[in-house]
């Protein structure tokens, strides 16, 4: 199993490693603060990929309990509910995928799944079943950090923020809860902010950049995450997600929320130039 590329940050580490601690243990307490007390649950079956990533995140201000395989990681969450799950997606046994299966039946989390580099079949599967994010193996441990920060700050209710109704959708960004002629949906993190930010710029068509910027808050990274989750949030919103009427793909642009369609758009349409992602999965969106 691929480790991240940088050793664990305890007494016996590597030399390279030495100018991180300093400032870490300068600003433990503050750092402690920043964590927020948010509980992250690490599975993964390496114990050296697992001592890493929780050393980091404990020195961030996480809480963080460990989990070496499937059956463990479902019976830890049971037992005490995280606020963010990290997951390596290839566990023994019981593989990643099926325990975010599992623990999406169970209650809402947001998820980062830990993928092998290259294996793009794996990382679109992973978002299909829900997870909210991914890394690639190798990772740097302060770039997971990051992930895990965003992925938290975005589940944070927001202040102030009215809620937003369109075509017979309503989304409560104080309460994350979204809604379709009354009944509520069961959207993930990403998928509600994407939903969200769709109904904030009705009329306004996004390229896939935009909406990763905007929605994920990154500057760069595979846009066939973009491709996927708008495909699964047409599952939940649209009356036939075969042809989507409400969010609709713009040739060579992007997406397009809108609430006064009055015909659906091919069902076939591709979303923007082939170079910015994989072209099949562009298709399908």
């Amino acid at each position: 199993m691929h480790q991240p590329h940088e050793p664990t940050p305890a007494p016996r580490a590597a030399p390279q490693a030495a100018p991180e601690a300093a400032p870490q243990a300068a600003s433990h307490a503050a750092s402690r603060s920043a964590g927020g007390g948010a509980r992250i649950l690490v599975v993964d079956d390496d114990p050296t990929v697992a001592e890493v990533v929780s050393g980091y995140l404990d020195r961030a201000g996480y809480g963080v309990d460990r989990a070496g395989d499937g059956p463990d990681a479902l019976a830890r969450a049971a037992a005490h509910w995280p606020d963010l799950v990290v997951l390596d997606l290839m566990l023994p046994g019981m593989d990643g995928l099926e325990v975010c299966r599992r623990l999406r039946e169970r209650g809402p989390v947001p998820v980062i799944m830990l993928t092998a580099r290259g294996d793009e079949d794996d990382r679109i599967m992973g978002l299909e079943v829900g997870a909210d994010d991914y890394v690639t193996k190798p990772f740097s441990p302060r770039e997971l950090v990051l992930r895990v920060e965003s992925v938290l700050r975005r589940t944070r209710p927001a202040v102030a923020a009215r809620p937003l109704s369109a075509a017979g959708l309503t989304v409560d960004p104080a309460a994350r809860r979204a809604s379709k002629q009354g009944t509520e949906l069961a959207l993930t993190l990403r998928e509600f902010d994407l939903l969200a930010f769709l109904l904030r710029h009705p009329g306004r068509a996004f390229a896939r950049e935009d909406l990763m910027r905007e929605v994920w808050g990154w500057d760069f990274g595979d846009l066939s995450t973009v491709t996927v989750h708008v495909r699964r949030l047409r599952g939940k919103v649209e009356d036939d997600p075969a042809r989507p009427r409400l969010i609709q793909t713009v040739w060579g642009v992007g997406y397009r929320f809108d609430p006064t369609a009055d015909a659906p758009a091919p069902a076939d349409a591709p979303a923007p130039a082939a170079e910015d992602g994989p072209q099949e999965e562009a298709d399908h969106a």
